[in-house]
């Protein structure tokens, strides 16, 4: 990537401010989403998302970006268990393999907004990539709970959640994020790893990703639900936030009106 092309992006708000160019209009995830499939519907998922896919996603991540993981060992130690892992939110496309190139071969899902599987044509392969939509109905909250349950519990994968929430392609500091999203590991005891992109310069105008993974960080055992999920998430803020800081260029400017 060429890093001579640089835009300013203006924002308001940290927390709901998008700037992705997709503008989708989200289905509705209630009770009736379809979270479960038939056994040949998975089979089809496995070979795309962890078979066919990847050599498509490992020469993109390598052409494109010359990723390079540091501590890709720290997933690797816990490859018979399920985990969640907290990353950065600067690439629409490439965010949503990234975490998978890392833990591969261990599948990973991903816990997504619902204009994700909302894209006519695309939802189903969406899905069978590992896209987990939040629901936008109530009614919905149980079966979602109960496939993040069995993913990570049952299946022992792992599930990637950007606690961002909104793309800022480029953007090379974290944002604040909300705690709320820290409750799955707690619930279903699993350990919290953090994966941050960061973007070096090299050659002449160019940009790669170095991308830093963290932890595993766990609970407390003397803290309530609200007061493990507090921190946790400072926890993993700090430290995405100190290595957001071995970034040394910005292709797009950000800037607070």
């Amino acid at each position: 990537m060429k890093s001579n092309e640089k835009k300013v992006f203006f924002y308001k708000d940290e927390l709901n401010d998008e700037f992705s160019s997709a503008k989708i209009t989200p289905r509705i995830i209630d009770e009736n989403y379809k979270y479960e499939h038939s056994k040949l519907w998975n089979i089809c998922s496995y070979i795309m998302q962890n078979v066919l896919s990847m050599p498509i996603k490992y020469l993109y991540a390598k052409i494109k970006f010359k990723i390079k993981f540091i501590g890709r060992e720290k997933l690797k130690a816990y490859k018979k268990q399920g985990y969640f892992i907290y990353a950065n939110h600067t690439q629409a496309f490439a965010d949503t393999f990234i975490p998978s190139l890392a833990c591969y071969p261990k599948r990973n899902f991903l816990i997504v907004n619902p204009e994700n599987v909302s894209m006519k044509g695309l939802s189903h392969v969406v899905e069978m990539l590992g896209a987990i939509p939040i629901p936008n109905r109530i009614d919905g909250m149980k079966n979602f709970l109960e496939i993040i349950e069995k993913r990570s519990k049952i299946q022992n994968c792992s599930i990637t959640i950007y606690p961002e929430a909104h793309i800022w392609p480029y953007y090379t500091k974290i944002r604040k994020f909300k705690s709320v999203s820290f409750k799955y590991p707690i619930k279903y005891d699993k350990p919290v790893f953090s994966l941050t992109n960061t973007y070096k310069s090299y050659g002449k105008n160019k940009v790669k990703i170095e991308t830093y993974i963290d932890g595993p960080f766990f609970p407390k055992e003397n803290m309530s639900l609200k007061e493990n999920q507090e921190y946790l998430c400072k926890l993993v803020y700090e430290n995405m936030v100190s290595r957001s800081q071995n970034s040394n260029i910005k292709v797009i400017e950000y800037e607070k009106v």
